[in-house]
């Protein structure tokens, strides 16, 4: 058991940061969730949490907005009197042919899948850094690392939360503050569910799609059944970046 450890896990009321929450707080874990706009989603995942016997509380801000984070990260500390652990997960796609794509749908998909890990990371890496001791894991994606046609903007800030994870890793290090990052492929959330999933399982290895378990298995391993691995990308795609 984790007790008396905070996490703040953000894009945390569904799917994957949902799952994740659930995963640290079975192991013993008090967990705060980050929400843009679901209060009935938000409050499940709340009383979910609560019923592994941890604190838990929801804080519904923009994690692309600079001064909401400041003001959260304040009350979180006042609630709970520290951050131990910090999983970026917050995300959006706005997908579309790179010669088609607006430039609202390049600026919203990097704010709040890059932008927002910058601004939430700023303060919560402080707090760390005077405890000397914490876990930061930031969720990219295998288009960060291979690319996908039609996400443009989502590869890039992917693929921009993976340069963040090893460069501040290697700051981080000497205070004991681990970064790394995860990986997802193809995963059965909302966010995949209109995706041509026969052709896609079909370049998968293990030929299947995973699910938000699988991932936030391997955000509770890299946050607490580890004190040795920092600045690495873990790959949760059936195979398929092989």
């Amino acid at each position: 058991m984790q007790e008396n450890k905070v996490a703040l896990v953000t894009g945390g009321s569904r799917g994957i940061g949902r799952a994740c929450a659930l995963k640290l707080a079975e192991a013993g874990v008090n967990v705060v969730i980050n929400y843009a706009g679901n209060d009935e989603a938000a409050e499940k995942t709340v009383k979910d949490i609560e019923a592994f016997g941890v604190k838990a509380a929801k804080k519904k801000f923009n994690v692309a907005d600079k001064e909401a984070v400041d003001t959260a990260i304040k009350e979180i500390v006042e609630e709970f009197g520290k951050i131990d652990i910090l999983v970026n997960n917050a995300g959006i796609t706005r997908d579309g042919l790179f010669m088609r794509m607006s430039d609202t749908q390049w600026l919203d998909v990097i704010n709040t899948n890059l932008n927002s890990a910058y601004f939430v990371t700023n303060p919560v890496s402080k707090l760390m850094i005077k405890q000397r001791s914490g876990a930061i894991i930031n969720m990219a994606s295998i288009s960060g690392i291979y690319g996908n046609a039609g996400q443009a903007n989502y590869s890039t800030a992917k693929a921009g939360l993976i340069g963040f994870t090893k460069a501040l890793a290697k700051e981080l290090a000497s205070r004991n503050i681990r970064v790394n990052a995860v990986a997802p492929g193809f995963i059965q959330t909302d966010m995949t569910k209109d995706l041509p999933m026969d052709a896609i399982v079909e370049r998968i290895p293990l030929k299947k799609l995973g699910n938000p378990e699988d991932v936030a298995a391997a955000v509770k391993f890299l946050a607490l059944d580890t004190d040795y691995i920092t600045g690495q990308v873990l790959s949760v795609d059936g195979g398929l970046v092989i």
